[in-house]
């Protein structure tokens, strides 16, 4: 029975929309409430499930029922709970029975839900036998309707701070990966420095007794100091093709070291392109001489550049290079310069066996190496081609490639042709 007239009920109705849930003390912010209006000894709030109904709020703190104990309700019961409406009951229910009421003979019990959503019920008890009446239950419809919104509103509350406690954790978690990743990457540029200095230095010192040895050849080969036999001249040639190929590989090791470390500028001066050629061909001749190769330089005009010299020889040397290591026996390589308007034009062609396509955007890659039976062969650091895109793009230039498998290939190196600065 209620405790107040209709005009008090009414006042105190709205009132339920100003009761703080939360999770610590919602069983009895809203039994506090209900008991402003209502009579009652216990007080129950179940939420619907497939298995039946779990007791989630009461109102008795002595009560021997357990908060989520579930309570199998049968078919017929559970159809009874989906549909509008509440009841006035005794103990002799079977919605009573199943939920193992004791205690009390009056009951009231209204659906909690938003719109047609039924998500679970309210009961109210009370020992004396019917107590409430049907204007009892039409108040606690008002009630509930009210509570179902609070107690869905309070839910989302609690599943919105799990979101923003997962979200603030895996921030945290972010910010420390990111902080490892950090530390990571310092501790692989500091390596990666310390090989690149370890790499320079290394090559640095090779390069001088290396160049002794080719130093020492040549001047035998020259039979300055007594006529060699076939066989000795055999082997000094050798020596001295070997160790240009040596010196062609510690040169690489240094020079990806120095344009890693951004530490490679332009010296520019003025020369003509035909002194850069002919050293070229005069320092890879013995190379070519060795498989039978014909090294052609062409050059219909010769002209001027404004350019780093030692880096357009090294540009010509890797390429003619290549072009020696990859041709069969008695091939050809022609070495071309071309003056075209404002760019000058360097052209490697040679008959060996040729790229194929697929390999055309990757052989400018550090360390990529094509796998043909000439590579075996060959031994490479796999750095030539891409040293000698660094250096062409350096000048602001580009390089490119025409190629097909046995038919040869096409470096074409275009550098602008810039004016010496007054």
């Amino acid at each position: 029975m209620m405790k107040l007239n209709s005009e008090e009920v009414l006042r105190v109705i709205p009132s339920f929309f100003e009761t703080n849930l939360n999770t610590d003390a919602t069983a009895k912010s809203i039994f506090h409430k209900l008991g402003q209006i209502f009579d009652f000894e216990q007080g129950y709030i179940y939420y619907l499930n497939p298995a039946g109904a779990q007791l989630k709020f009461s109102a008795n703190n002595d009560n021997e029922y357990i908060l989520d104990s579930i309570f199998e309700l049968s078919p017929r019961i559970m159809e009874k709970m989906y549909h509008d409406g509440g009841y006035l009951l005794d103990e002799n229910s079977d919605i009573i029975k199943a939920l193992k009421i004791l205690g009390c003979k009056s009951f009231m019990l209204q659906k909690l839900g938003i719109g047609s959503t039924i998500f679970g019920f309210l009961i109210l008890a009370k020992k004396q036998s019917k107590f409430y009446n049907e204007m009892d239950l039409n108040v606690l419809k008002s009630c509930t309707a009210i509570l179902s919104y609070l107690i869905k509103d309070l839910e989302l509350s609690n599943v919105f701070k799990i979101q923003l406690k997962a979200l603030k954790d895996g921030i945290v978690e972010k910010n420390e990966a990111l902080k490892v990743i950090k530390e990571q990457n310092e501790k692989i540029l500091e390596a990666d420095k310390a090989k690149n200095e370890f790499l320079a230095n290394v090559s640095h010192e090779l390069r001088t007794p290396l160049n002794a040895i080719l130093g020492f050849s040549e001047i035998l080969a020259t039979n300055l100091y007594g006529v060699l036999n076939p066989k000795q001249a055999e082997y000094i040639s050798d020596i001295r093709v070997s160790g240009i190929h040596l010196l062609s590989m510690i040169n690489e090791i240094l020079d990806i070291s120095k344009i890693e470390a951004k530490a490679v500028k332009l010296v520019r001066s003025t020369f003509y392109i035909s002194r850069a050629l002919d050293e070229v061909v005069n320092i890879l001749e013995p190379l070519a001489i060795k498989k039978s190769i014909t090294l052609n330089k062409i050059l219909e005009t010769d002209f001027e550049v404004y350019a780093d010299y030692q880096k357009i020889q090294q540009i010509l040397y890797n390429l003619v290079n290549n072009a020696i290591k990859f041709s069969p026996e008695n091939g050809q390589v022609d070495i071309e310069g071309i003056k075209r308007g404002k760019t000058f034009e360097i052209k490697v062609h040679d008959n060996g066996i040729g790229i194929d396509k697929k390999y055309h955007g990757k052989i400018f890659a550090k360390f990529v190496q094509l796998d043909c039976a000439y590579t075996k062969k060959e031994s490479s650091t796999g750095l030539g081609l891409t040293i000698t895109k660094e250096l062409v793009e350096l000048h602001g230039g580009k390089i490119s490639l025409l190629s097909e498998v046995n038919n040869g290939s096409t470096f074409i190196v275009s550098i602008p042709l810039l004016s010496e600065p007054q």
